[in-house]
């Protein structure tokens, strides 16, 4: 078998990139023709598809099918499109393709047609005065739209106006702006404005300008200086704290900036510290002030020496200058001051009861007007007991009235007055001295017992104790600490009490030996702590009460639970017996009116309200069956146990019959609440509950509103129909 030599690879129709400048005027223009190596007898025809053609922009590119040239029909932008990619293709006359699409690369060849443009209208640096050549600032940049690769868009920049002093340069191909030379003075020129160029093809094109500004930044290189050499100032006597006046400054450096700040100081004729300096921060001024009061008496003129310097000091390098000196004279002027009390306030003391016209002090107040002859007069300002006279010329005051203790004048055991010194000058001038007077204390009651009664238990020991106390009129020292004895008058007291002390006002009283139930009269002896001490003789009224186990009085609580009760049913009592009481009335004042039927039973049961929120729905505490069926709930007959008491034995009775009339059911509850009273095993159980107080006065009316009329015309009966159901019958007959 014969080896097949290398096959031909037949060369598929390849068109080489096109290049047609930008702006071309000359439309249609041909740009190439194409042609495919496969040729039909009936002809090929051509085609071109991609942007520029089928595809934005429309209608720029366009072939002749025939022949294949393919023309340019509108002027072009490289700046929007560079280059376009196209698809060639050749068909047969049936549209049957011949050869594989090809590429058709068009590019457009870039024209000068841009010029360049700054990033922003103006450039903005700083730099501090001073600042050595070669310091820059800022960097100018722009760009130029043309091809980057061609001179089109190759940039130089240059400074074409910078005033008079060419004091910055720029460099042309990053456009870095630096300093050219020495000497930028803040105070001389603040701020300069350059004019900037940017041009293309290296900076013979195409041209645009921007604009730069440069500020300077202010440094310490000026150190400030008074306006003058001598200020003159006036300020009253006595004043304190107010503004003298200023001394004027100026500084060339930034106003505002610490550079400029100025600092004063009195360097001579103040060794007292009488007057302040302090800088005025809006103006940078010094102003004079007075630290202390002046006495024109003492001193009527000062001469002070004030130095100014920067806040901050000045910048290396500059020259060294003295610093600024100042003469500031400063008179004072004499005014009318007014009269002084020396010790204010006055402290004095006196006893207790002192008789009218008691000296108590002179209380005198000094002019310090000497170059002045004036006279002083006194008055009494504030006496709010009208318990002192004063001497006007003298001061001197006395007491109008004995001074009582207590008084509810007295704070905390003295009397405050004011006393007014006036002068005798055109205006008067014043001043007012407080008197201050302490009430001594005289020990002039002997201490109370309190209270005087009370119920001890008669057992030694766990309960058989009484605190006792005391009070004293009188303020300490005079008061506690309280003594309590038995009275010495009666040594056999010791046998069964005992006192012993608890606190500085109270002792404890002790039963020694069992003592029987009663009242007793326990003399005591009182005495306080003062000087001389007073004592008083005083009885002790108490009672001594049967002890439990726990040490508590039982008799009181029996007592006082017994009292409960008795209120209780008492007040039952009332309500049930009016109630029949008024039905009664009815029945005889209507004898032709409606009857009651005697299967009409209209007592309902009584509701035990004496816990809030039971209403109709509680109905444990009272049974109206006990009124229906004596015989079962009789105290001869054996009563269930109750849920809220203990047990206890009875004695059964024999049932009694039926009541017939209300005065039966009264009996019947009477003996009830004998039996209870009587029965020593258990508490009353049934009692009112006694709740804490919850203020007076009542929306309901009292229980003798019931009988307190008992005729038609004074009773109202239709509002038992708001009563509810258990009420409706006796609307019904007397409403």
């Amino acid at each position: 078998r014969q080896h097949e030599g290398p096959r031909r690879v037949k060369r598929a129709w390849v068109i080489p990139p096109i290049s047609v400048s930008e702006n071309h005027k000359r439309i249609p223009h041909l740009l190439v023709q194409i042609k495919s190596d496969k040729q039909q007898p009936g002809g090929v025809i051509y085609s071109i598809k991609g942007p520029g053609v089928d595809e934005e922009p429309l209608g720029i590119f366009s072939i002749d099918k025939f022949s294949g040239k393919v023309f340019l029909n509108a002027m072009l932008d490289r700046e929007e499109n560079d280059r376009f990619r196209l698809k060639a293709f050749a068909l047969d006359l049936g549209g049957v393709t011949l050869e594989d699409p090809t590429d058709l690369e068009i590019i457009v060849v870039d024209q000068n047609d841009n010029r360049p443009l700054f990033r922003q209208d103006v450039f903005t640096g700083r730099v501090v005065e001073g600042a050595e050549p070669g310091t820059c600032m800022m960097t100018v940049d722009a760009t130029d739209a043309d091809d980057p690769d061609t001179d089109n868009a190759v940039l130089r920049y240059s400074l074409l106006e910078q005033g008079a002093a060419t004091m910055f340069t720029i460099n042309a191909t990053t456009g870095e702006i630096c300093t050219a030379r020495p000497g930028l003075d803040r105070e001389t020129a603040g701020v300069y404005n350059l004019t900037v160029q940017a041009a293309d093809m290296s900076g013979d094109g195409l041209t645009t300008t921007a604009t730069a500004v440069i500020y300077l930044e202010d440094i310490n290189d000026n150190p400030p200086e008074f306006t003058k050499d001598e200020f003159s100032m006036e300020v009253e006597e006595r004043a304190d704290g107010v503004d003298v006046g200023k001394v004027f400054v100026h500084d060339k450096d930034l106003a505002g900036s610490p550079n400029w700040l100025a600092k004063f100081t009195i360097l001579e004729g103040d060794p007292e510290g009488a007057f302040a300096i302090r800088t005025d921060p809006y103006t940078n001024d010094g102003v004079l002030s007075v630290a202390k009061p002046l006495d024109h008496e003492v001193r009527d003129r000062f001469e002070l020496t004030v130095s100014v310097q920067n806040e901050g000091p000045l910048e290396p390098g500059v020259p060294a200058s003295p610093r600024a000196l100042a003469t500031v004279r400063v008179r004072v002027r004499d005014v009318n001051e007014a009269p002084v009390f020396r010790e204010n306030p006055r402290r004095v003391s006196v006893l207790e009861g002192a008789p009218p016209g008691t000296s108590v002090t002179t209380f005198t107040a000094s002019d310090p007007d000497t170059h002045q002859v004036q006279t002083l007069s006194y008055a009494l300002l504030y006496d709010p007991a009208d318990w002192l006279q004063l001497d006007p010329h003298s001061g001197t005051v006395r007491t109008k009235r004995e001074l009582l203790h207590p008084s509810a004048f007295l704070q905390g055991g003295w009397y405050i007055a004011l006393i007014l010194a006036r002068d005798d000058a055109e205006p008067p001038l014043s001043a007012t001295g407080t008197l201050s007077i302490e009430i001594l204390e005289v020990n002039d009651h002997p201490p109370s017992l309190q209270p005087t009664a009370g119920v001890v238990c008669g057992r030694p020991g766990r309960g058989g104790n009484l605190l006792l106390g005391a009070t004293d009129e009188d303020r300490p020292p005079h008061g506690a600490p309280f003594h309590f004895h038995l009275s010495p008058q009666h040594p056999q007291l010791a046998r069964n009490w005992s006192i012993t002390r608890f606190n500085v006002t109270h002792a404890v009283l002790a039963v020694l030996v069992e003592l029987p139930e009663g009242p007793y009269s326990l003399p005591l002896l009182l005495r306080d702590s003062g000087t001389p001490p007073q004592e008083r003789q005083q009885l002790l009224n108490f009672s001594v009460c049967h002890c439990g186990r726990e040490g508590t009085c039982e008799d009181g609580v029996l007592a006082a639970a017994t009292a409960g009760a008795g209120v209780t049913l008492g007040a039952l009592m009332i309500i049930l017996g009016s109630t029949i009481l008024l039905l009664g009335e009815r029945h005889l004042d209507h004898p032709h009116g409606p009857s009651i039927l005697p299967g009409d039973d209209v007592r309902d049961n009584i509701l035990n309200y004496d816990e809030q929120g039971g209403g109709e729905e509680d109905q444990d505490a009272y049974d109206i069956n006990q009124l229906r069926h004596p015989e079962l709930f009789s105290p001869r007959a054996k009563a269930p146990l109750r849920r809220d008491a203990p047990l206890s034995s009875a004695t059964p009775l024999a049932p009694r019959k039926l009541p017939s009339g209300p005065s039966e059911i009264e009996d019947f509850i009477n003996e009830g609440l004998e039996v209870a009273d009587s029965d020593p095993s258990v508490p009353p159980y049934d009692t009112a509950l006694i709740y804490d107080y919850e203020g007076s006065g009542s929306v309901a009316s009292p229980l003798s509103s019931i009988v307190s009329s008992l005729t038609d015309e004074d009773q109202d009966y239709d509002y038992l129909s708001e009563w509810g159901p258990r009420f409706r019958r006796l609307a019904d007959l007397y409403g």
